[in-house]
């Protein structure tokens, strides 16, 4: 892959302080330049049966150069895992599906896809933004101006899903897609971090340890009770660097 920038990453993922099985996956390939974090639903074997299916879907797949093409075939592999995981949960007889968010990197840009709750954040001189929109029947309400955002965290349906990948037979898949500056640092993560460790404390975790922070984010959710799996990848870009031997540059 040409990539306008060095790359590094760093993942993690814990089971948590309370479930008996991790649910989450992840995915996980810089020479590709392709991130995912999915988080199963259904308990216990059903959901790491449909996150698993959903990232082997997304690694068995040969990620082209172009961007455009790029996204193309990662939303066909997540459309894929889509209808077999639909069709497994229709043959058992029971519910199960995951949520999806990918990171792919082309030259100096980059594109974000998602489904469902798992976030990705961006850190860019200092500020912390989040790139992604909750599918969540909450965040419907918000955005129809049904539910004042203040009034979020306290909902009791504030994690149902209003998409998921494997729950219906038809998936929509959200992007975004960007340029990339030097410096960048994006954070993909299941609502096992973000849920239990307030924001404001993941974006100080970030700035302080960069692309190394995933052991301390996971640390800072279990710290919090760890009720549910925790996920983390963390993407940083950066100018290449250029060696002065001698006089001699390499």
């Amino acid at each position: 892959m040409t990539n306008a920038f060095r790359v590094e990453d760093s993942v993690l993922t814990h089971v948590g302080n309370v479930r008996s099985q991790n649910e989450d996956s992840y995915f996980a390939d810089p020479a590709a330049g392709v991130w995912v974090v999915a988080d199963g639903m259904g308990g216990h074997t059903n959901g790491k049966l449909a996150s698993e299916a959903l990232v082997a879907a997304v690694g068995a797949v040969r990620v082209p150069e172009p961007l455009d093409a790029a996204c193309e075939v990662v939303a066909n592999a997540i459309h894929s895992a889509n209808t077999a995981i639909f069709g497994h949960a229709q043959d058992a007889g029971v519910q199960m599906g995951s949520t999806v968010v990918s990171l792919v990197v082309r030259g100096d840009e980059f594109a974000v896809l998602w489904s469902g709750d798992s976030r990705a954040y961006l850190l860019r001189d200092g500020h912390f933004i989040q790139l992604t929109r909750d599918h969540t029947q909450v965040q419907d309400m918000v955005d129809r101006g049904l539910l004042a955002p203040d009034d979020v965290e306290n909902h009791p349906m504030k994690h149902v899903l209003s998409r998921a990948v494997g729950v219906q037979d038809v998936l929509e898949i959200d992007a975004i897609r960007d340029q990339m500056q030097s410096r960048d640092l994006f954070l993909l993560c299941s609502d096992g971090l973000y849920g239990v460790v307030d924001e404001a404390e993941i974006a100080r975790i970030v700035r302080e340890q960069g692309v190394a922070a995933a052991d301390a984010l996971v640390a800072a959710s279990l710290a919090g009770g760890a009720p549910d799996n925790v996920t983390v990848a963390l993407v940083s870009v950066a100018e290449p660097t250029l060696l002065v031997l001698n006089g001699a540059s390499s």
